[in-house]
């Protein structure tokens, strides 16, 4: 194809595409004219560190070397501008009415300008972005067990082999790379992001690129933000469904019946996108609209899933995107700043269902990072569920919801509050609590407590033993290593107290410990067993109630005034012994005096 006059875009001096048309033979030019707004844009650009703007630079070098070879005119024209505010957002207008001007045709990848132009019967040439691709120096690096590859200057290039939570990290030749080699490299990866159909340069910014390409997403780093040049390419290994990951019945009714605010949790490399590629593929099989929030859009989906760059848009679009398009579920991958946590919630209140992936080492550091960022009650209606992964498995499911309780480790019930309660999903054992104590927001982990076990245990027995004293039925619950609460029937708590709280008062400081006295509920409103005779003798120390050989063995209640007061077993003679001093033993001797009926029924 020959061309009289030709203008190019800024986007086809990127993408580096006529130069390797006209050394195709391609393409042929009398006059090509750049616009002198394009070299000042790109020379702020490339001051800045961009490699999109040194690509372009590279390629107006090499169009000069070529008109020498092939004969045409490299012309430099146009008004310039030296206001960079301005010159970005006009740089289409000014190439637009330069070809108008020369009566030149435009060369461009872009569509929309390309309809702008012909609106001003300017001629006009379309460069197609490839849809075949060649393959890339950088995907030499990569075997089939390949998760990553991490290519530095001065260094061996080293690579991550296996799967999550089970790879080894090797060198994949012997030679060091050079700082040369890795600028080549970054150069062809730039070129493919600009060229291909599945490639994107999400953000660019001095010293760093980030690169979607087909299935690998790549950082590049520069001087002067790092000490070298360096590339780290990430690939998936496996693409799972959710019958990969053996979910219960139970969870995965959660996921798609309740839960509208998920979280998935994990540490890099883990499997955290993996596990959020397959759920978005389960939401869409199940005819749910889905749509993701990505940085850098790295996700592998099908087409009816569309797939948002936060990097290209800003929150408040993205915002009205999801609002009003009404999506049954979007996923924002890789949240790390506050916006992202402000978007993710904004938009759970909205009531768009979200799933959130969230780097963290434990499944509670997902919910803490919400912490301080949106208010502690509004965290349950945000967050309903924490699917924390670990070696590329489902490892831990909390469950979060916000109660009024006294927090864990509290006993007394002025200290009730709301608290949010997280708990793991499959058992319902509680996992953590978060409460405000004072001025600060506290994340306490529960730990159940082990009752009657160790020293508690010992120290139960004791504190049963001195209460036994005052009463026949004694039941003592440990709350703390500091607090215990004692249950006693209803008629022995004024006793045990004492006037004005002396003798409670006496007991915590013999046994060590806060005693909080309860009635005990005894459960005996109906009379058992059949009633039996008895014959009372007093010793010095003991009543004996005689009953009879005949019931050795068997329990007998003991009614005072038809109410229960006890039950007892029966002696190898017949015999129920009960000391005076006890409870017991002073209630019947009182009752005994008083002229009290006192029975005895055996069960």
């Amino acid at each position: 194809m020959h061309i009289e006059k030709a203008v190019p875009d800024i986007n086809v001096l990127v993408d580096r595409v006529i130069s390797q048309k006209i050394e195709k033979k391609q393409f042929s030019f009398d006059e090509l004219h750049i616009h002198e707004g394009i070299l000042y844009f790109l020379e702020l650009q490339a001051n800045t560190g961009k490699a999109s703007a040194m690509l372009a630079l590279d390629e107006l070098k090499k169009l000069q070397e070529l008109s020498k070879k092939q004969e045409f005119i490299v012309y430099f024209a146009g008004k310039k501008i030296f206001d960079p505010r301005f010159i970005e957002r006009e740089l289409n207008n000014l190439v637009v009415n330069l070809a108008w001007e020369q009566g030149a045709t435009l060369i461009t990848s872009d569509k929309v300008l390309a309809k702008t132009a012909q609106a001003k019967d300017i001629k006009v040439l379309i460069i197609e972005k490839d849809k075949a691709y060649k393959k890339i120096k950088l995907e030499e690096f990569f075997d089939k067990q390949t998760m990553s590859v991490h290519l530095r200057e001065g260094v061996k290039p080293m690579a991550k082999k296996g799967q999550p939570g089970l790879w080894q990290f090797t060198a994949v030749r012997d030679k060091k790379l050079t700082a040369e080699e890795i600028k080549e490299l970054s150069t062809e990866i730039i070129e493919a992001a600009h060229l291909r159909t599945d490639g994107f340069v999400e953000i660019e910014r001095e010293g760093s690129t980030i690169i979607q390409l087909g299935l690998y997403r790549i950082v590049i780093l520069r001087p002067p933000l790092s000490d070298g040049w360096e590339i780290t390419a990430v690939r998936p290994v496996k693409k799972l469904n959710m019958d990969d990951y053996k979910l219960s019945e139970k969870l995965l009714r959660r996921i798609e019946e309740q839960a509208d605010g998920i979280l998935i949790s994990g540490a890099p490399g883990h499997g955290k996108t993996t596990f959020a590629q397959a759920l978005a593929l389960y939401y869409a099989k199940k005819g749910k609209v889905v749509k993701t929030v990505e940085a850098p859009r790295d996700l592998v989906l099908p087409e009816e899933i569309t797939q948002l760059a936060v990097s290209r848009g800003s929150a408040e679009e993205i915002h009205d995107i999801l609002l009003l398009s009404r999506p049954d579920y979007t996923l924002f991958d890789e949240m790390r700043n506050t916006k992202d946590f402000l978007l993710y919630a904004d938009l759970r209140l909205a009531g768009v269902g979200m799933v959130g992936v969230v780097h963290g080492t434990s499944p509670i550091d997902s919910i803490q990072r919400f912490i301080g960022r949106i208010e502690l009650g509004v965290i349950p209606h945000v967050l309903d569920t924490v699917i924390f992964i670990k070696d590329g498995e489902v490892n831990t499911v909390l469950a979060v919801e916000m109660i009024v309780k006294v927090p864990a480790g509290m006993t007394e019930a002025d200290l009730a509050r709301p608290v949010v309660v997280i708990s793991d999903f499959e058992t319902n054992k509680p996992y953590a609590e978060i409460y405000t104590y004072g001025e600060a927001t506290v994340v306490v982990p529960v730990t159940e407590e082990k009752k009657a076990s160790g020293i508690m245990a010992l120290a139960a027995k004791q504190i049963e033993k001195t209460f036994l004293k005052y009463s026949d039925l004694v039941e003592v619950e440990p709350v703390s290593a500091e607090k215990v609460i004692v249950k006693v029937p209803e008629r022995y708590i004024s006793a045990i107290i004492g006037k004005e709280g002396k003798n409670i008062t006496r007991i915590e400081e013999q046994l060590g410990v806060g005693i909080d006295v309860r009635a005990l509920e005894e459960g005996k409103t109906k009379k058992e067993g059949m009633p039996s005779k008895y014959k009372i003798k007093e010793s010095s120390n003991t009543i004996s109630l005689d009953i009879g050989v005949n019931k050795y063995g068997k329990d007998v209640d003991i009614y005072v005034e038809d109410e229960f007061v006890a039950t007892y077993g029966v002696g190898k003679k017949g015999i129920i012994k009960i000391k005076k001093s006890s409870a017991l033993g002073r209630l019947i001797r009182t009752s005994l005096r008083e002229g009290e009926k006192i029975e005895l029924r055996v069960k």
